[in-house]
């Protein structure tokens, strides 16, 4: 086979790779636009049901509430008319019983004057004791027109333009919500959360985020707030969550609508303090560890169940509260436990400590960052700089990872010298008095 030949097929073969490899992403964009068809179909029609669903509870409610109007103002009536027909009814029977004896006086006053000439002055001076007696000139007041009450109703005519604004201006549709989540980032036991907005011109004063476990069930909330991100804990390895957010404009009482719901999962195991330590209590899920009463006067290292920090993760302390400082106190990095010291300002190990003074390998540094107070956070942060030696004449080391901590607005940044490389590192911390209170994530 010639020369010109060979070229013809190798170009034919590329071309034939080309054509391949165009129908499959041809295909892969396929399936993205059923997908987007799949989620603007699936999306209008729950929009669809819950716009359904919340005016039938809007007119129920409004119907109950118009219901509950009219009886309450139909009960007004009953008890005005009432209360305002008893004083008459009394009037009426008065005058009814003054009817009757006047009545009976006039048939006696008849009688008396056909009575004969004999018994006539009798009956006469009878009939006239009991005339007076009954008091013909005293009659009873009967309120005039003006005094009793003639009901009406009073309606405000211009609630229904005022209802019928507010209904027609109420509810909106919107095509796209205004934040969405941005980053999913695998954390010790959790998942740390990132979004952003996605509409300029939306202010947003709050933001609320939710998550679930697995794809089915109730969301619940898990972080609200002004922040954008978030460390959502306690999470179960190798399981599927599924996170969505919204935001509250400035001013507003109505949450946005939802961002599109992402799912991911954590392959880490949840960072946890080593049991059995004297002169430490741990919370259920040995992630927070108190520094209790006991009468040990000297300082204690906690160290972490397992070496579970990597290089190129982020270690995250809080200090829940604090208590009497000790310049021996501190939190940080080790490579391996030793037990019986006092303190983690030694070999092998990077650690603050309480006064915001940085050690290495046992040595002070002369950056110092901010002293530890109640709530503060403080972050470890590693990368390895090379795996292999490649200077032999490095002083305290051949392997070097460089270590970034962080606390409030400040860092520091310095790199580590070590005789071996280390795949994973121990936290640890140790404090001499009682109350510090101190959560790992």
């Amino acid at each position: 086979m010639s020369i010109e030949a060979d070229i013809l097929l190798q170009e034919a073969k590329e071309s034939i790779e080309a054509a391949q490899n165009y129908k499959t992403e041809l295909q892969q964009r396929l399936q993205d636009l059923n997908q987007a068809r799949k989620q603007v179909k699936g999306s209008a029609t729950q929009t669809r049901e819950v716009l359904k669903q919340h005016f039938r509870d809007l007119g129920g409610v409004l119907t109950k509430l118009l219901d509950e109007r009219l009886a309450s103002l139909l009960l007004e009536v009953d008890t005005i008319e009432q209360n305002s027909i008893r004083p008459l009814d009394d009037c009426q029977k008065l005058i009814e019983q003054g009817v009757g004896t006047a009545d009976e006086l006039l048939r006696e006053g008849e009688a008396a004057l056909r009575c004969s000439i004999g018994g006539k002055d009798d009956k006469l001076c009878s009939f006239t004791k009991k005339a007076l007696q009954i008091q013909l000139d005293s009659l009873p007041e009967v309120p005039s027109l003006v005094d009793v009450p003639c009901l009406s109703a009073q309606l405000d005519e211009s609630l229904l333009g005022v209802l019928r604004e507010r209904i027609f201006s109420h509810g909106t549709v919107a095509s796209h919500p205004p934040v969405q989540i941005d980053e999913l980032t695998e954390r010790p036991g959790g998942i740390q959360v990132r979004w952003c907005k996605v509409d300029d011109e939306f202010a947003a004063q709050d933001y609320r985020l939710q998550y679930r476990k697995g794809t089915s069930g109730l969301f619940e909330d898990v972080y609200v707030g002004q922040d954008m991100e978030y460390i959502v804990l306690h999470m179960d390895p190798n399981m599927d969550y599924q996170f969505r957010v919204c935001a509250r404009g400035d001013g507003q009482r109505e949450w946005s609508p939802w961002s599109i719901p992402q799912v991911a999962y954590t392959t880490l195991a949840p960072h946890e303090w080593s049991t059995g330590t004297e002169g430490y209590s741990l919370s259920s899920r040995r992630n927070m560890a108190l520094r209790n009463d006991t009468a040990l006067s000297r300082g204690v290292v906690l160290y972490s169940k397992a070496p579970t920090y990597f290089c190129g993760q982020t270690l995250t302390f809080q200090i829940i509260t604090a208590g009497q400082v000790d310049k021996r106190d501190s939190i940080g990095v080790c490579v391996e436990c030793v037990n019986g010291q006092e303190t983690l300002q030694r070999d092998r190990a990077v650690c603050i400590s309480t006064n915001g003074a940085v050690f290495v390998n046992g040595k002070e540094m002369t950056n110092q960052l901010p002293p530890f107070t109640m709530g503060c956070i403080v972050t470890f942060d590693m990368e390895m700089v090379n795996l292999y030696p490649v200077n032999n004449n490095l002083e305290g080391g051949s392997h070097k990872l460089r270590v970034t901590i962080g606390s409030g607005s400040r860092e520091v940044v310095f790199d580590w010298l070590l005789d071996e490389p280390c795949d994973s590192l121990h936290f640890a911390c140790s404090f001499a008095y009682p109350g510090w209170k101190v959560l790992v994530f």
